[in-house]
C-alpha cells in the first residue's frame, strides 16, 4: 500500500494537533481560577463516545475486512480479535507501569493546585531537585501514554482522512485534562507556571513522535495484513482509553449526567459524520 506526500503530511498534521492539546490543558489550568466540572465531564464523555462508537462500528470492521481479505474468513477473524485485545493489553501495560502520582490520568484540579501550593514551605516550592524529579516523571508519563495514541491517529488519518479527523479531535479533547494533570505536580514543585506549561507542552510532542516512528518502521512493510492488525490494535487502544481513563475521569469531576450526555452526543456526532461520508 502506497501513500502520497499530501496524505502523509495531513496525517502528521492531525497527530501534531492532537498532541499539542496538552498545552491547551496547561494554559487552561493557569488562566482559569476554578475547574469547570460540567464542561470537563461533558467533554470527556463526548470524547469517550466518539472513541467507543468509531472503534466498534468502523475501525474494528475495517480491520476485519482487511484481514479476512488477506487471510481468509476464519483466520482473518481470529487475527482481528487477537489484535484488538493486543491493543488493549499494550495500553494497559503502559498504564500499569507509569508511576502512581505522575500518571497523567490521575485526576487533579486547578483548586487542588492552588491549595497544595499554599501548604508548601516557601523554600520548598522552588526546590530545583524536586522540580527535576517531578517534572521529568510527569512529562515522561504523558509522553509514554501519547506515543501509541499518535500511531493510532496517524494510521487512521492515513487510510481514511475523515476518520482520522474524528479520532484526532477525540484524542485532543482527551489530552486537554491530561495537560492540566501534568501541569499540577510540576507547579507544586516549582511554583512556576511557565516551567509547568513548557514541560507539559513539550510532552505532548510525543504524539507526532509516535506517528513518525510508526511511519519509519512500518510504512516500508505496509500491507493489507499489517494495516488490519494495526487498525484492530488501534480499536483496542481507544476502547481501553475510553473505559479506563475518560469515563472514570468524567465521573470523578462529579457531573454524572453531563458525562453521559457527552457520551451519547459523541456517539451521535460520530454516527452522523460516518453516514455523511457513505
Amino acid at each position: 500500500m502506497e501513500f502520497g506526500t499530501e496524505a502523509i503530511l495531513f496525517a502528521f498534521g492531525l497527530t501534531l494537533f492532537a498532541g499539542l492539546a496538552t498545552g491547551v490543558g496547561s494554559a487552561i489550568a493557569f488562566l482559569a481560577r476554578t475547574t469547570n466540572t460540567r464542561f470537563l465531564s461533558f467533554a470527556l464523555g463526548f470524547s469517550a463516545g466518539v472513541m467507543l462508537y468509531v472503534s466498534f462500528v468502523e475501525i474494528f470492521f475495517k480491520a476485519k475486512e482487511s484481514l479476512t481479505g488477506a487471510m481468509g474468513e476464519a483466520a482473518g477473524t481470529w487475527a482481528t480479535v487477537g489484535a484488538f485485545f493486543g491493543g488493549v493489553a499494550l495500553i494497559a501495560l503502559i498504564d500499569r507501569f507509569v508511576p502512581g502520582y505522575e500518571n497523567p490520568h490521575e485526576l487533579h484540579s486547578i483548586e487542588e493546585m492552588d491549595q497544595q501550593l499554599e501548604t508548601l514551605p516557601k523554600n520548598e516550592s522552588h526546590d530545583f531537585r524536586k522540580l527535576h524529579r517531578t517534572g521529568v516523571f510527569a512529562a515522561l508519563a504523558i509522553a509514554i501514554h501519547n506515543f501509541p495514541e499518535g500511531l493510532a491517529t496517524f494510521t487512521a488519518a492515513l487510510t481514511d482522512p475523515a476518520l482520522g479527523i474524528a479520532i484526532a479531535v477525540a484524542i485532543a479533547i482527551h489530552n486537554i485534562p491530561e495537560g492540566i494533570a501534568v501541569s499540577v505536580p510540576i507547579y507544586f514543585a516549582t511554583g512556576s507556571r511557565k516551567k509547568a506549561f513548557t514541560l507539559s507542552f513539550l510532552s505532548g510532542l510525543s504524539e507526532p513522535l509516535g506517528a513518525l516512528v510508526g511511519y519509519l518502521l512500518l510504512m516500508p512493510f505496509f500491507t493489507p495484513t499489517l494495516f488490519g492488525v494495526l487498525f484492530a490494535g488501534v480499536a483496542g487502544i481507544m476502547v481501553f482509553i475510553s473505559l479506563d481513563e475518560l469515563l472514570p475521569a468524567a465521573e470523578e469531576y462529579g457531573e454524572h449526567h453531563w458525562s453521559i450526555w457527552g457520551v451519547v452526543l459523541g456517539m451521535a456526532v460520530m454516527a452522523l459524520s460516518l453516514l455523511l461520508f457513505i
